[in-house]
């Protein structure tokens, strides 16, 4: 023992040659790497400076002007009119409908993709189709919609010549309330399966195994396991469909035009139009809608973080 202990002793320990200090006004290796991060993040700032930071300043500017460039909160007094109210009003009821309908259907589409025992080849097939689905809006669904549920829609035809149905009998109609939060679905359904399938996907095999072990039921399992978890993750990604119907004006305008008096529409008629013309109002509008709909945003990063501060 005492001779192997010597021998240990007497190896020559490896020395690591000093790494040497940068020449002064050269930069390091670890300085280039940084300069690099804020090189490509820069086009991210520089994004949100001209599109969402400059433009938004500029609304509240304009929010608290008249015409002659005074400050004035008449804007704000008129946001109180009658009929500024009902197209709030109006718009809050399509955004609710189409996100809990959207985060419904969403959810269950999701469930049966990810924990179902369908066919492999479902859910990739219906993850592509909501990525395609999910930006699908404007004047393209609207024209979709009109060619399919209008008066001489497809569907509607065959529904009356095969079934003897006639859809607009029952007081549907597509330039309606009940026609555009039809057609909001469209991508609200795969936008929540998008951002569910990753909750769904968190929760652990070992979770229900355990679960089972102890005799719980899958009532159980769902209601005292699964839920807790994936609560925050559903109702966030809800308060985010809200918002996304909330703020949606090119696919309204091109449905209904001016027979559905939402907010966007109204703001749209407030800036461009030639009888409501009054662009500051118009600000006070957009200066309202960008309240809601950062309340709802900053509701969904809360309940997103949230969610996963749980599944960690």
């Amino acid at each position: 023992m005492t001779a192997s202990s010597d021998i240990g002793s007497a190896q020559p320990e490896l020395l690591v040659p000093p790494v040497p200090a940068p020449a002064p006004g050269v930069k390091g290796p670890g300085q280039s790497s940084q300069l690099l991060t804020w090189l490509g993040v820069a086009p991210f700032f520089l994004f949100a400076l001209l599109f969402l930071i400059l433009p938004t300043g500029f609304l509240m500017v304009g929010a608290f002007q008249d015409p002659q460039g005074h400050f004035t909160l008449v804007n704000f007094r008129d946001l109180f009119q009658p009929g500024v109210l009902d197209a709030y009003w109006i718009s809050f009821k399509v955004s609710a409908a189409s996100a809990l309908g959207g985060a419904v259907i969403g959810s269950l589409l999701a469930w049966a993709a990810v924990q179902g025992r369908l066919p492999v080849w479902i859910r990739p097939t219906l993850m592509t189709f909501s990525g395609v689905a999910s930006n699908f809006a404007g004047v393209p669904l609207a024209f979709a919609f009109i060619c399919t549920l209008g008066r001489v829609g497809l569907v509607t035809v065959l529904l009356k010549k095969y079934l003897g149905f006639n859809l607009y009998s029952t007081g549907f109609s597509i330039l309606s309330f009940t026609g555009l939060t039809v057609t909001y679905l469209y991508f609200q359904i795969p936008l929540m399966v998008l951002i569910v399938t990753p909750a769904l996907d968190g929760l652990k095999r070992e979770w229900r195994e355990a679960c089972d072990c102890l005799g719980g039921t899958s009532f159980q399992y769902w209601r005292y396991v699964a839920l807790p978890v994936l609560w925050p993750s559903v109702l966030g990604a809800t308060l985010l469909l809200f918002a996304n119907s909330f703020g949606a004006v090119a696919t309204a305008y091109a449905l209904t035009g001016s027979s559905l008096n939402i907010v966007t529409i109204l703001l749209y008629a407030q800036i461009r139009g030639d009888v409501l013309h009054n662009q500051n109002l118009g600000y006070a509008l957009a200066l309202g809608m960008i309240l809601v709909t950062g309340l709802s945003n900053g509701g969904y990063i809360w309940l997103r973080s949230r969610a996963e501060r749980g599944r960690r």
